[in-house]
């Protein structure tokens, strides 16, 4: 080599470098170690995460803010607060006044009072003439039992007649013939001469008197049943008249009790009307509902109107369990559990944020998945992160509403494998308990 460098000299500078061997070590040695450090960083423990972005809102319905209406319609007498003032529950935010003609009149409760009593009194009456129909009713049928009875037992009586009369009646009949059976052998042996004419003529006048009395008890007999059949007829016609007597009794009770229901029905929406009026003399003063700041004033000025239903202000409740609310893609949604580690960002915080290494990062905050929707919104799930209680606690300044950029933080790999899991596009590692492969068999 001596030999031949003295022969050529190099004319330039690159073709002394050419010619060096020292500065190609170097780079040998720079190559190697880039290599050896990029070696290092792709073994290097990279923590998967899934990217969500969203707001601040509260854990519970009851924290968030909250519109106040006006249950009924009304004019605005009075404000007693201010924006941005803070109210305790039960504090008075506005006082209404009647709108609606039906409620002007300011002793309407009053008369409606006087309208309850009299209907009362109303009421009062017709039950006492209820009652007094009622013991009517109860007369009436005492009473037909009584005519019945007397009826009944003048029916038997003239069936006894009756009985009697037939046994007077036979015995009768068989005097008659007897008495004939006497006269026609009489006749036999007045021919003969063997009685008197006295004899004979004595005979013929009982025959005549048996003939009599049989007539007589035969006409008895027809009057007795004569009697039964007047008796029967008294039965039916008791029976009858009474009939009459009892149903337009119960007639009249009926109606009474109908008018009396009708009192009761009226007297029970006067009732009702009374309470109603006592409950909307309580709505015109508009109270907080709950401990808050008052935020907005959607009606302005003394004088408005407002109809049912309309909002009158809002309010932030103090002291809310604050959550971010991210919206994660449907293809991450089986990654992710409920008590999940997440780091958050929040808008008007500068941050330093090192996705896969989020010990490294500054300006974040911890938290945890309190809750996944089963629902989706728009192709997207959302969930709710609460504070985690052992990282750092959350500002106090940060408000309901403002953005919020959150990494759901997954299982640590290497990051020369995460890097080829991005460049095929594979999902991130499953982090439950149960991987899929197991979920699949079971």
């Amino acid at each position: 080599m001596k030999r031949a460098s003295s022969f050529y000299k190099p004319k330039d500078y690159a073709e002394q470098l050419v010619f060096d061997p020292l500065p190609g070590k170097m780079v040998t040695r720079w190559c190697i170690g880039l290599l050896i450090a990029l070696i290092l960083v792709l073994a290097l423990p990279w923590t998967q995460t899934v990217n969500a972005s969203g707001k601040l809102t509260t854990l519970r319905p009851q924290d968030r803010p909250q519109e106040i209406h006006s249950i009924i319609a009304g004019r605005i007498e009075e404000w007693y607060v201010q924006e941005g003032q803070f109210v305790k529950r039960g504090d008075t935010i506005v006082r209404l006044s009647e709108t609606k003609e039906k409620f002007l009149d300011t002793a309407l409760i009053e008369r409606i009072q006087e309208q309850v009593a009299a209907k009362e009194g109303s009421q009062s009456s017709i039950t006492l003439k209820v009652e007094a129909l009622k013991r009517q009713i109860g007369a009436l049928q005492t009473a037909r039992g009584l005519s019945m009875n007397k009826a009944e037992n003048k029916l038997r009586q003239a069936q006894f007649k009756i009985a009697a009369d037939s046994s007077e009646l036979v015995a009768a009949m068989v005097d008659y013939e007897i008495a004939s059976a006497q006269l026609l052998r009489a006749d036999s042996l007045l021919r003969k001469g063997l009685i008197s004419m006295v004899d004979h003529e004595r005979r013929k006048l009982k025959v005549q008197e048996s003939n009599a009395k049989r007539i007589s008890l035969e006409n008895k007999l027809l009057g007795a049943r004569n009697e039964m059949l007047n008796a029967s007829i008294e039965i039916s016609s008791i029976e009858a008249e009474y009939l009459d007597k009892v149903s337009k009794a119960e007639s009249d009770m009926n109606s009474t009790l109908s008018y009396l229901y009708e009192t009761e029905g009226e007297l029970s929406k006067m009732n009702n009307e009374y309470v109603n009026m006592q409950l909307r003399r309580g709505f015109y003063m508009v109270t907080a509902p709950q401990d808050g700041y008052v935020v907005q004033a959607r009606v302005q000025g003394v004088g408005e109107t407002v109809k049912e239903g309309d909002v009158i202000i809002t309010i932030v409740p103090n002291k809310p369990q604050l959550a971010v609310e991210l919206y994660v893609e449907a293809m991450d949604i089986p990654l992710l559990k409920v008590g999940q580690n997440v780091r958050l960002q929040f808008d008007g915080w500068p941050a330093l944020v090192f996705s896969g290494w989020p010990g490294t990062s500054f300006g974040t905050f911890g938290g945890r998945v309190a809750v996944i929707d089963n629902m989706d919104t728009k192709g997207r799930y959302r969930i709710l992160v609460v504070p985690d209680t052992a990282d750092i606690v959350w500002p106090e300044q940060i408000r309901m509403g403002s953005g919020a950029r959150g990494w759901l933080l997954l299982k640590d790999v290497a990051a020369g494998y995460e890097i080829w899991r991005q460049i095929n596009g594979f999902p991130p590692e499953y982090t439950g308990e149960t991987s899929p492969k197991e979920i699949k068999e079971k």
